[in-house]
């Protein structure tokens, strides 16, 4: 129901869905997705009805959270002393029109809560930063066409394909906030682009990371268990889990489960959106249970008090021993080997082991069980290996080759 009477920015903040007046033909619209807009009512002088009585036209002032209450009162004054005169405010208005920077930050600004991680959010706002604020940063966000979203796209379509697609996508957002706020008509030009296929096609190569063999694992961490640095305990953590950096990295005490042997990494740091139990192994409670000692909030923390290692750190360590063409990110590579050519595992408990998602989205939603007592079996195993605790494992290598 429509409030009578002036608005407040409170107001304006906190309504619930509606049109709510403010007066003077000036309206405040808030969807029902929460979306706030201005909208100003006006009868132009001369123009009538098909029943000939004075029509009544609204006119969209802008977003609320871009325009504010004053901004908005000043406009539906400039289009009713317009229309006064017969003139119509759609041709004759001088709107205040945001570039398309200023609406890509607004976009960014709004959309914090929804990212995983600090980082993602600062990932999508530096592809706008570093490829399209240069070109178009500055222009009217109503003015950007096909031909300017080239300019940002063309130079990296093939050199760099996969930024420019991100980039391609996160024009495309912008431009449809700003269309949805009022700033722009028509088709959006990266769906143009995409329809006519005006950019060449391009074939990507998938890059997988390098791993190293998994019958070398076994002296590469004798050689890194000699080493007392923070980074060589999570590498090796790392290593007998098959998690992925940011996984071991951000884990934390309240995570884990001494009594079950449990971590839970929560899903704001999985990759599938979902939490993922890993089943502790008496070789990996031997490089954690000692950390906690340094009673940190962070089970492998980095230089700064309360502060998470580096993501940069074992790779570094790795190369400090002389490791070459081989990534942290590739001993998940390494154990699913492994576990095919030697553990002899099933698919299922293999790629689960990994926190990789397993069958169609309906096969998921009825496969319920994390199959968790048969996937701590694989990492027991996995751990004797890494070890170099052969006992069983050389018996089960014989008889593959038998």
């Amino acid at each position: 129901m429509a409030l009578s009477g002036k608005l407040t920015k409170k107001l304006v903040e906190n309504l619930g869905a509606g049109r709510h007046g403010d007066g003077g033909g000036l309206y405040l619209v808030v969807d029902p997705s929460g979306a706030r807009r201005w909208i100003v009512r006006v009868v132009v002088k001369g123009q009538k009805n098909r029943k000939g009585a004075p029509l009544r036209t609204d006119f969209g002032l802008g977003g609320a959270d871009v325009v504010t209450l004053n901004q908005a009162r000043d406009r539906a004054l400039e289009y009713r002393r317009m229309a006064k005169q017969g003139l119509n405010p759609r041709f004759n208005a001088q709107r205040d029109i945001p570039t398309f920077e200023e609406i890509a930050q607004q976009v960014h600004i709004d959309r914090m809560p929804t990212w995983k991680n600090a980082k993602h959010g600062q990932q999508w706002i530096n592809t706008l930063r570093d490829y399209a604020f240069p070109k178009i940063g500055r222009m009217p966000i109503d003015s950007i066409g096909q031909r300017e979203i080239l300019m940002c796209l063309s130079p990296i379509w093939t050199e760099k394909h996969e930024t420019a697609r991100r980039l391609a996508q996160r024009l495309k957002i912008v431009l449809d906030v700003a269309k949805s706020k009022g700033f722009r008509s028509g088709e959006n030009p990266v769906t143009a682009i995409k329809d006519a296929q005006v950019l060449p096609k391009v074939k990507v190569k998938v890059k997988h990371h390098k791993a190293m063999p998994w019958q070398d694992v076994p002296a590469f961490y004798a050689d890194l268990s000699t080493r007392n640095a923070m980074a060589a305990r999570a590498l090796m953590f790392t290593c007998l889990t098959g998690s992925r950096t940011g996984e071991a990295l951000g884990m934390r005490w309240e995570e884990l489960d001494f009594i079950d042997n449990i971590w839970t990494c929560p899903e704001i740091r999985m990759k599938t959106g979902s939490d993922h139990r890993v089943p502790l192994t008496e070789a990996m409670l031997g490089i954690i249970e000692p950390l906690k000692a340094m009673q940190s909030e962070f089970v492998f923390e980095g230089q700064k008090r309360h502060k998470p290692l580096s993501n940069m750190a074992m790779l570094m360590l790795l190369r400090r021993m002389g490791v070459e063409g081989v990534t942290v990110h590739g001993f998940r590579s390494t154990f699913r080997d492994w576990a095919s050519d030697v553990a002899g595992a099933p698919r299922e408990i293999a790629e689960m082991s990994l926190a990789h998602n397993i069958g169609s989205k309906v096969e998921r939603a009825y496969a319920r069980s994390d199959l968790l007592q048969r996937r701590r079996q694989l990492m027991d195993e996995w751990s004797k290996f890494v070890i170099g605790d052969r006992n069983g494992m050389e018996d089960q290598e014989l008889d593959q080759h038998d």
